[in-house]
């Protein structure tokens, strides 16, 4: 599904305008993590293993949105740890939005309800919902019972106030296509989700859970799968075609980790929200004195089985800009 018209005109002329510039390294999505707190102690996430007094620091308003000004990017997805627990995430979501930047609002969803009244609806804001699976598959991966039924009705509260809201689902080798079949038609046709992402799991070094995660020859078989007989043409999956394509191993591109950076209490990471390679204090540090041709599936061995979106959606991005066919298949959403 292509993404809304007013965004789409947005990122359209921001990369224009890029391209135009000569411009060969910008951020087309920041990562921001206003703090690494969670009401959740999921098993293939490893922020909460900061020390504690980490997980007690929140980041500035001021702080974090200079960090979005200097870089330029015209959408922020805000995750963390659970940004609900920021006591102004609504006032950098606000600001954000005044600045005319699509703002993409990651949650677990637990304090969504007592949070809501703080939000108002916008077209350039949207909630984030992490959906892992249906109930038991969703409950054993937030490793707490009862969470899916929570984050199903805070979902419904919240599209029945106006707002849009998008799912982001996370796949492992104990996943089948049957089970990503089963929770996109859920998520696609009984709750009617605005737009779904989704992701093969990441090996993040410091998760508690270092079994499960998806090899590339895994990801790309159980994908196949999962989309045969056009199936995915009828899921409103928020990626492009050739991101789609990648994921099913139709199509390879390099990593482009510098288009959806991260920026944390730490600064920007290198060289992703996956890796922690140090960090730059401007993104204009992290641009020039990373050495982005060392990243990447055949270059470093941590990358060997990433598939994440955070390094290639952007690829994919750039490939479907550089040509007329796939622009006009992203369009149709083919």
């Amino acid at each position: 599904m292509p993404m809304p018209l007013r965004q789409s005109l947005r990122v359209g002329s921001y990369l224009l305008r890029k391209k135009l510039a000569g411009e060969t390294k910008f951020p087309l999505l920041v990562e921001l993590e206003p703090l690494f707190a969670c009401n959740l102690k999921c098993a293939g996430c490893g922020k909460i293993q900061h020390p504690h007094d980490i997980l007690k620091q929140r980041m500035p308003v001021e702080q974090a949105l200079a960090a979005i000004e200097e870089c330029g990017a015209p959408m922020v997805s805000i995750a963390g740890g659970e940004p609900l627990m920021h006591p102004q995430i609504d006032v950098i979501v606000a600001e954000l939005i005044k600045r005319k930047k699509f703002v993409f609002l990651c949650t677990n969803a637990l304090l969504l309800p007592k949070k809501l009244d703080k939000f108002k609806p916008s077209p350039y804001f949207t909630w984030v919902v992490h959906i892992d699976g249906l109930r038991e598959r969703h409950d054993e991966s937030v490793c707490k019972e009862g969470v899916f039924d929570e984050a199903v009705e805070a979902i419904k509260l919240a599209k029945a106030r106006g707002f849009k809201v998008n799912t982001n689902t996370t796949f492992f080798n104990t996943d089948t296509p049957q089970t990503i079949i089963d929770v996109l038609n859920y998520l696609n046709d009984d709750l009617g989700i605005d737009q779904m992402q989704i992701s093969p799991a990441y090996a993040y070094s410091k998760a508690p859970d270092q079994e499960h995660f998806l090899g590339v020859t895994e990801t790309r078989e159980l994908f196949r799968k999962a989309f045969a007989d056009g199936r995915r043409r009828k899921w409103r999956l928020n990626h492009t075609p050739l991101f789609l394509d990648f994921l099913e191993g139709k199509a390879d591109y390099a990593c482009t980790a510098w288009g959806i950076p991260s920026y944390s209490l730490f600064g920007w990471q290198r060289p992703c929200y996956l890796m922690s390679d140090g960090y730059a204090k401007t993104y204009s540090e992290l641009i020039e004195t990373t050495d982005w041709d060392a990243y990447g599936r055949g270059r470093d061995p941590r990358c060997a089985n990433c598939m994440a979106h955070c390094g290639y959606e952007p690829s994919a991005v750039l490939a479907t800009m550089s040509s007329l066919r796939e622009s006009i298949r992203a369009v149709r959403g083919a």
